[in-house]
């Protein structure tokens, strides 16, 4: 008996075992790859190896990489002549030489088969600009056929970029991301909004960010023996060499991207949280916020794993930028963010602990569900950003981004002031290719209106209902590459039936004005008046539809005898008359203030004796005025 229940025992271990080793993804795109940093030229130089798998049904003759570094190259590229060499107000001198980057592939040999060093030729997809090399395909001479892998030996040599758009040095600090030959994405038919088997590979742009395949990642780094090292996964080994340099070994699984850093500077400190060890890599001018950056990751951690799911690595590296290498601050990659204080910056001034949340969030939207910020960059940023307003917000507030000399501004009001403070805000839609967007809308589409849009969702179906929604999507969808629709379809699957089709069979509606149309909404409460007829008096107020959104909600009556009544409105009308058989005081649209894409709320209410009104109107005007000074701040990260 007791040797019957060893083996059931044992047999148990091994399925749990099994079930802990399966992997999270489909590991399509796996790199080695062993890199030598000169940090005195600032040059990378680097020997790769690719497997990477065709999952599809298609035969595929050419392959397609991004070589990303290469849109420092010179003002010809297409990220330099879209962002004026400048991102976030970082600009870069491009006429100084050393200042610009590049990568160059050397050879690229399929393992045990054919040279296609020769068969690299540079495309440009997305525009007609023949000066730009992010984008290479690679003709293969025998097709791929479905479920084949291929294995590139690929050897190339970067010069890295002065920092000021997220890669590159800054005196001897090191930040290198976007530093390899990264092969794009291969999606199948039926793969988001695919109708034939094709390339996902677009070039560098100003607004774009990435998108990639899932795989494993085995990166040596040799770099000065006093360098100190953080990069993405889990750190190997490190070994010693005779000409004053080391290398340092990192392995990440189910990721889809690898950066990494390096200086002398680093001042580094651990923290576990459950199964996570953060590391907290910093400038010593820093060390002040070190405790800031923890207790605001694992913040974020909690708050994720509650309402998301579990946090599935088990390091996470907060990397500290120097001031002159800022411009690498506020980014995210797997297991690893940069993030961004000041010496002697004040308490109440949150920015540590904002980059902190944002850039963790990152972790699950672009670590995780890893959507295409190419074309739906709203889906991870504004996604991301909503849930910087809820962490923010009911963790720090009241001041969850400034709580300084007095005044107070939480995170969700700067999301919402950016938006509706917009000269234009009709000028373009949400859902678009992030490098196609007006001028200077970029992060408001992609971040601000978009969170804005989803806590008005919230506030509309509410938090509960939201929350399963949010959940769902992640659990369905992590490892996946969802896209908009996805969405969608979660939200028409959840909220019909946990508000018994209150907003109807679908919520389509809400997102055509939303996300593919642009649409303004704007209540206002026109007029007041109580009309006396002998001994009665009646009274009605006039409600307008200024903007085109339609969008439901409430309108709050106080009567002049102190009671109140809550009566529903579609919105439909372009004016609408209310009329009751008594004395009105006071009428307020939306009196909870659950539609957050209202362009006004000063227009909402009105009284019949305007004074109990207007330290509210004057006050709400003053905040206006101080967070649209502070809306910058809704695209620090």
């Amino acid at each position: 008996m007791n040797k019957l229940l060893s083996i059931c025992l044992l047999c148990c271990l091994i399925v749990q075992a099994k079930a802990q080793n399966k992997p999270l993804s489909n590991r399509i795109a796996n790199y080695t790859i062993n890199v030598v940093l000169d940090a005195e030229k600032k040059t990378l130089k680097g020997q790769e190896i690719l497997e990477w798998k065709n999952t599809s049904t298609d035969n595929i003759s050419e392959l397609q990489f991004h070589l990303y570094l290469n849109a420092f190259r010179d003002k010809n590229s297409t990220f330099m002549k879209e962002s004026g060499g400048q991102l976030r107000g970082d600009v870069v001198d491009a006429s100084v030489k050393n200042n610009l980057g590049s990568i160059d592939i050397e050879s690229m040999k399929v393992r045990n088969g054919e040279n296609l060093t020769k068969s690299i030729k540079f495309i440009q997809p997305d525009d007609l600009n023949d000066k730009d090399k992010t984008v290479i395909s690679v003709a293969l001479s025998k097709p791929l056929r479905p479920n084949e892998s291929i294995t590139l030996d690929i050897n190339y040599k970067a010069k890295l970029p002065k920092i000021f758009a997220r890669t590159g040095f800054a005196d001897n600090y090191f930040l290198v991301g976007q530093w390899f030959p990264k092969i794009g994405v291969y999606e199948p038919a039926g793969m988001r909004y695919a109708t034939k088997g094709q390339w996902n590979c677009h070039q560098f742009h100003a607004n774009t960010e990435f998108y990639a395949d899932f795989g494993t990642y085995k990166v040596s780094m040799t770099v000065p023996k006093d360098y100190k090292v953080a990069a993405t996964g889990v750190f190997q080994s490190e070994s010693l060499h005779t000409n004053n340099t080391k290398t340092i070994t990192y392995m990440a699984d189910d990721v889809h991207d690898f950066a990494w850093t390096a200086s002398p500077r680093f001042i580094i400190s651990e923290r576990q949280w459950k199964h996570v060890k953060i590391k907290a890599v910093m400038q010593p001018e820093h060390t002040g916020s070190t405790d800031r950056y923890f207790n605001s990751a694992i913040t974020a951690l909690n708050y994720f794993e509650k309402h998301l799911g579990k946090y599935p690595h088990t390091v996470l590296s907060l990397i500290d930028p120097p001031v002159n290498g800022a411009g690498s601050g506020g980014m995210e990659y797997p297991t690893f963010i940069t993030c961004g204080t000041a010496w002697g910056l004040p308490r109440g001034l949150k920015f540590p602990e904002i980059v902190t949340v944002h850039e963790f969030g990152h972790q699950y939207f672009q670590g995780m569900l890893a959507s295409n910020e190419f074309e739906e960059s709203f889906l991870d940023e504004g996604f991301n950003q909503y849930y910087e307003g809820r962490i923010m917000d009911e963790n720090y507030a009241p001041g969850s981004q400034i709580d300084f000399l007095g005044f107070t501004i939480n995170d969700m009001e700067t999301s919402r002031i950016s938006y509706v403070t917009m000269k234009n805000p009709s000028i373009t839609q949400v859902y678009r290719n992030a490098w196609q967007y007006p001028k200077g809308t970029y992060s408001v589409m992609t971040y601000t209106k978009t969170a804005t849009w989803l806590k008005t969702l919230e506030n509309m179906i509410g938090r509960s209902t939201m929350d399963e929604v949010m959940q769902t999507y992640f659990i369905r969808w992590r490892f996946k590459h969802p896209c908009v629709r996805d969405f969608i379809d979660v939200v028409n699957e959840i909220v019909p039936k946990r508000t018994n089709n209150r907003f109807g069979e679908d919520m389509n509606w809400y997102f055509e004005q939303v996300v593919y149309k642009a649409p303004v909404l704007d209540y206002a409460l026109k007029s007041i008046t109580n009309i006396e007829k002998g001994n009665k008096v009646s009274g009605e107020f006039t409600v307008q539809r200024l903007g085109d959104m339609v969008l439901p909600t409430e309108i709050s009556v106080n009567f002049a005898d102190g009671k109140q009544e809550l009566i529903p409105w579609n919105g439909e009308d372009k004016s609408k008359v209310f009329r009751f058989d008594k004395a009105i005081a006071s009428v307020k649209i939306d009196p909870q203030n659950k539609l957050l894409l209202d362009l006004n709320f000063n227009n909402n209410s009105k009284a019949i004796d305007p004074s109990t009104l207007a330290l509210k109107k004057y006050t709400m005007k003053i905040m206006f005025w101080i967070q649209n000074m502070m809306q910058w701040m809704a695209g620090l990260a």
